[in-house]
């Protein structure tokens, strides 16, 4: 950790696929309660950057500094197909000991408080998703990557997920959110980074 005040700062990173360039030189830092969007068509390395930037790549080129914990959650959302949210959300919060009162009050929070032990193969898209929105109500963690956290929420679902991040931001976390739609009622306007341009 560094004594700089942006809790992750990326510079001049290139990656590829193929032989192929998927970006090259883009720079990136966070600052407390700071809010970007990543947007690009299918194809041109949104999930690749946020892969990198939470370590779990390496690029071509570039620096990257993490400053603070960082939380990745994918596009596949890591559920448990024969696990109930409950025990889903126990399985992703075990790294930061939370109590079964707290897990509970997130699932109610997210709407699934009566689906909390359904196994979550029976569950919509939706409801899936929301198992991993009441997750990020109880992340520790100070930096969140998320790819495409808006796919298959309705308008109850997108409204959770805005104010999911209102509270992550008013707590001093920052978050890159890589999104095809907007996401309406933040509080604080976004920064945005476009790929593929």
């Amino acid at each position: 950790m560094s004594d700089s005040p942006h809790l992750l700062i990326a510079e001049a990173l290139t990656a590829e696929r193929g032989g192929r360039a998927l970006f090259e030189d883009i720079s990136v830092s966070l600052l407390p309660g700071e809010l970007l969007t990543l947007r690009g068509p299918n194809g041109t390395g949104k999930t690749t950057l946020l892969r990198l930037l939470a370590g779990l790549g390496v690029p071509e080129r570039g620096t990257i500094s993490r400053n603070a914990p960082i939380l990745f959650w994918g596009h596949a959302a890591a559920i448990k197909d024969e696990l109930t949210p409950i025990e889903n959300l126990k399985l992703l919060c075990a790294s930061d000991s939370v109590s079964e009162t707290a897990l509970t009050a997130a699932l109610e929070r997210c709407g699934l408080g009566k689906r909390r032990d359904v196994l979550a193969r029976k569950l919509s898209a939706g409801q899936r998703r929301r198992i991993g929105l009441a997750w990020l109500t109880l992340a520790s963690a100070k930096v969140w990557l998320l790819d495409e956290p808006t796919t298959a929420l309705d308008a109850a679902g997108l409204s959770s997920l805005a104010d999911v991040l209102n509270a992550h931001q008013s707590a001093g976390g920052a978050a890159i959110v890589a999104t095809h739609q907007d996401i309406a009622g933040l509080h604080r306007p976004a920064r945005l980074l476009e790929l593929g341009q």
